[in-house]
Parts: structure tokens; sequence; C-alpha cells
């Protein structure tokens, strides 16, 4: 047999077992993907929704507006001064109480004013007695004139004399007057009716002119203080209705603007507008309050902000589709309020279509979806 025959017949059986060699690797990993796809069928994991896990796209009346922020104040404050000075006496009211208007709330040691009282009112009655000797004075002198016995300057030193002694009668009437008023001033009541919110004397202590002695707070009445940029305030009007949420209370409160400042602040050239506050339980001056003053409406299809995704490239929902989760990018529009839940309104999904909402959190595309009540959600489509 020649050489190259042989050569020729190696080949040939290195190329047909090359040849089985890789069929068989072949066919080893298709079997192996296959037990694979089998595998991740079986595992695959459903995910259960409940009522409350998805929401649907609907066409909603959006409320547009200016975000707006502050303090809650009460429309009614008064704050008690001491209006003599004095030793500060009875004064029993705390923080928290309850007090009606005209109601004492403490006195300032008298003693001292009563005195002052007795002093003018014998000066005016010192006085008074002046003008009846002043008067029998001067009728005595008239008729001394009349028959001739006296000249007419006595008569005239004598008009003189009553008119000082008349004038220092009503002086001293004026002094007796301040007098009662500085002694009615020694009794301290509250001009409005309301809650003490700060106690700032103690009894026993000695208080000057306009010291502070109580602060009293008028809960009936709030409002709130809401600081705005001088372009937003263009669109600021009074009768504007506003949802707030209030610092501790899970329940929104509406606001109604009833005054808006015809001046900016210096400095910073914000506008203040003033919304009263609806009366709600547990509300208090002070409390920060947030939300949202509408200014405009749109209707579109929206939906809940956090039902929205932002963790790729380009926003998405993820919508419930042929009971699987599919990742649907969508554009997202104005912003609005919708009893007092953020809304966006969206574009690239259909309406009454089904998506997870935002507390549910990422869920895999793809993923098999099982509603734990029957739910029959309206299949979204694209």
């Amino acid at each position: 047999m020649k050489r190259w025959l042989k050569w020729a017949l190696v080949a040939l059986v290195v190329v047909l077992l090359a040849t089985g060699v890789l069929r068989a690797l072949s066919a080893r990993k298709a079997q192996q993907q296959a037990v694979a796809a089998q595998a991740a069928q079986r595992t695959q994991t459903v995910v259960e929704l409940g009522a409350a896990d998805v929401v649907q796209v609907k066409t909603r009346e959006l409320a547009q507006g200016l975000p707006i922020s502050g303090a809650l104040k009460a429309v009614n404050t008064a704050i008690v001064k001491a209006r003599v000075a004095g030793e500060l006496q009875g004064l029993t009211v705390r923080e928290g109480d309850l007090v009606k208007a005209g109601q004492i709330i403490a006195r300032v040691d008298s003693t001292e004013y009563r005195a002052r009282v007795s002093q003018a009112q014998q000066q005016a009655e010192a006085a008074k007695a002046q003008i009846d000797i002043a008067r029998r004075s001067f009728d005595n002198n008239r008729s001394l004139v009349a028959q001739g016995f006296i000249s007419r300057t006595a008569l005239d030193s004598s008009i003189s004399s009553l008119a000082s002694a008349e004038a220092t009668y009503r002086a001293a009437q004026a002094g007796a007057e301040i007098a009662s008023k500085s002694l009615e001033d020694t009794v301290l009541r509250a001009p409005i009716a309301g809650l003490i919110a700060q106690r700032l004397a103690q009894p026993g202590e000695r208080v000057a002119i306009d010291a502070r002695i109580v602060e009293i707070v008028d809960l009936s009445r709030l409002e709130l203080e809401a600081s705005v940029s001088a372009s937003e305030s263009l669109d600021a009007r009074v009768g504007q209705s506003a949802a707030l949420q209030i610092e501790g209370s899970a329940k929104p409160v509406s606001g109604k603007v009833v005054r808006v400042n015809p001046s900016a602040v210096a400095g910073s050239r914000a506008v203040l507008i003033y919304l009263a506050v609806d009366a709600a339980p547990g509300l208090r001056q002070g409390l920060f309050a947030q939300g949202t003053l509408g200014t405009d409406h749109l209707r579109a299809l929206a939906v809940p902000l956090n039902a929205v995704r932002t963790d790729k490239p380009q926003p998405y929902v993820q919508l419930v589709s042929n009971n699987q989760i599919v990742h649907q990018t969508v554009e997202m529009g104005a912003r609005g309020e919708v009893d007092g839940q953020t809304m966006v309104a969206i574009k690239g999904v259909a309406e009454n279509a089904t998506l997870v909402a935002g507390t549910v959190g990422p869920l895999r595309e793809g993923s098999a979806v099982k509603f734990t009540n029957p739910l029959n959600p309206t299949p979204g489509g694209k």
C-alpha cells in the first residue's frame, strides 16, 4: 500500500472521531439547557398581589398649583401686660388653662393706688372749697362795685380768683380720675377667650409697666402664613383652596386663601399669603403645614406618582398583562393633587390598565402574577 493512502485513511478516521465527539458534546449541551429550562419553569416565582397592591390608569381631574408651607397661627392672640407697676398677686392660671373674655387673671398690689385715689379725692374737695370762697368774694365785690364802695379793679381781681379756683378744681378732678384709672388697672383681665399658651411671670414678683404676664391663644380660628416667590404670587388669588398636610396629623385638612399681602418682603422679595384652615381636633399654633395651592385643573390619564419607577434610564411602570409583569416605558406629564395624593399624568399605557402600586417595589419582568382575591384585573395592553 502506498504511503499517501495510509495518511489519507488516518486523516479520515480522525475527522470521523472529531465529528462524533462534537455531536456528542452538542447533544449533551442541548440536553443540559432543556433540563435547566424545565427546572427554571418548575422554580419560577409566582407574585401574589392583593387589591391594595395594584392601581388602575384612569382619566382624572388633576388639581395643579403652588407648593406652600408654613406654620399655623391663631387669628386671635393676646398678651396680658401689667398696666401699673407693683407686686403681682393672685396669678393661678397655667399653660393649657381655659379662660373667658373678661375673666380676672391676676392683680397688682393696690395699696399704693388706693392711697393715691384718696389723696386725689381730698385734693379735689379742697379745690371745691376754694371755689366756694372765691365765689362769695366775687358776689360781695360785685355788690360793692354796684354801690360805688370799691373800684372795678377789685372786682376783676375777684373774677380772676374765681376762675383760678375753678381751674384748680377741674385739675384735681382729672387727677382723681387718673388715680381711679390706675386703681382699676391693678386688676388684670383676659381680653379674649382662649387657652393660656405661656405664663411669663410668677406670683409675688414685682412687675414693671408693660411687663408680660400671660399669652392667650384662641384656637377656634387658625390660619397658615405661607411665603411664595414673586413670580408665583401672581397666580395666588383670594378664594383659592389648598389641601394641607399638618405635622403629626394623618388626615389632610383644607385651607382657603383669605388675604394676600400687598407688599413683598424686603430682601427676599417673597409675598405672604394667608389661608384660613378648617378647624380640626388636635390642631395647635406653631404646627408645620405643607400642601399645594390649587391654581388650575387638568384632565388626563394619571396614576399615583410612586407607581412610576425611575431606576432605569427612562421612567416605566410595572404593567400587569396576561398575568405577567411587563415593564412599560411611559412619558410623564404634569403633576397634581387628587384627594390629597400626588398624581402624575402619563402617556404610553391604555386607560383601565392595571399597574403595580409603588408600595410593592420592583418586580422582575416576566414574573407570573396571582391575585390573592378574585380581583379580575383588566389586562392592560401596550
